[in-house]
């Protein structure tokens, strides 16, 4: 009986956000953790569908980089980073989108159908989503000097029609995230800043990040439940954001100024992490807003 009084409760305190986010938007960053162990695998497949049922669109844009990785070696080939980001020449750029195009994003498909979804696998190539340049990165030996690391991309535009299809006949998109350049060269995006323009130009009502750890965490290694944008600046300058989390951030910033509702930074390797944060009034991990 105190399990069915704990389960309606629950119930009854999710009927309120249920309600408020009927017909809106979520674009879901899946990566890390959840996206490497079976039993959290699943269970995201399964909030992806539930959301879904009760009337929330969703957008995955996934990653896969350790995948990438791994495939490099077996095939000889050894992965090389600068700055945290892979050189990517036409041999890995074409490892990368045979495992983010194929491998991942067929595997998180099957997922979500299996549990009862109606997902469709695409990457920023298809219908001309994702519009990219080369990115070049600063040097560290001089401010005007720039280091070319092969066929990465930064978005320079987002195509929302192939999205807006799918969502009209009741499908999921799970993207993976790779575009292609004016010039007719496929690059390969960092998932972060792919799920910020994609959840931008959706003007999402939010976008969450999938991440291995409970969110932004202050000083003393608690997560901070709330970040307003101004506040990024001074985290930053005191060392409170940085690694890792300052590209994300970056990302984050990026997507409120393009008018998404809000951000949530949450521990995938929480098991319905998805449902805890949305769903519940203290959340799990870190929301950035205006």
């Amino acid at each position: 009986m105190n399990s069915l009084i704990a389960k309606a409760a629950v119930l009854i305190e999710a009927l309120p956000y249920i309600q408020k986010f009927h017909k809106k938007t979520f674009v879901i960053k899946y990566g890390g953790a959840a996206q490497t162990e079976d039993s959290l695998k699943e269970a995201f497949a399964r909030n992806i569908v539930l959301f879904n049922h009760i009337g929330i669109s969703t957008v995955i844009v996934h990653g896969g980089g350790p995948m990438i990785s791994k495939t490099m070696e077996r095939m000889g080939k050894s992965p090389e980073f600068i700055q945290g980001h892979r050189v990517t020449d036409k041999e890995t750029m074409d490892i990368a989108e045979m495992v983010l195009g194929g491998l991942i994003n067929k595997e998180i498909v099957q997922l979500i159908n299996r549990s009862g979804g109606n997902a469709v696998g695409i990457t920023g190539k298809d219908g001309g989503l994702i519009t990219a340049r080369k990115k070049l990165l600063r040097s560290n030996h001089s401010d005007s000097c720039a280091v070319d690391i092969g066929l990465v991309g930064e978005v320079t535009e987002i195509n929302p029609s192939i999205i807006h299809a799918l969502g009209t006949q009741g499908f999921i998109p799970v993207i993976a995230p790779i575009g292609v350049s004016k010039e007719g060269d496929t690059l390969n995006i960092n998932a972060d800043f792919a799920a910020s323009a994609i959840a931008g130009a959706l003007k999402a009502e939010k976008l969450i990040l999938l991440t291995d750890t409970s969110g932004i965490l202050n000083k003393d290694g608690k997560t901070i439940s709330t970040i307003r944008k101004m506040d990024s600046v001074s985290y930053t300058t005191d060392g409170t954001i940085s690694g890792g989390m300052l590209p994300k951030i970056n990302s984050c910033i990026e997507a409120l100024d393009a008018g998404v509702g809000k951000i949530h930074i949450i521990d995938g390797r929480i098991p319905n992490s998805l449902l805890l944060e949305i769903f519940t009034q203290e959340g799990i991990g870190t929301e950035i807003v205006l």
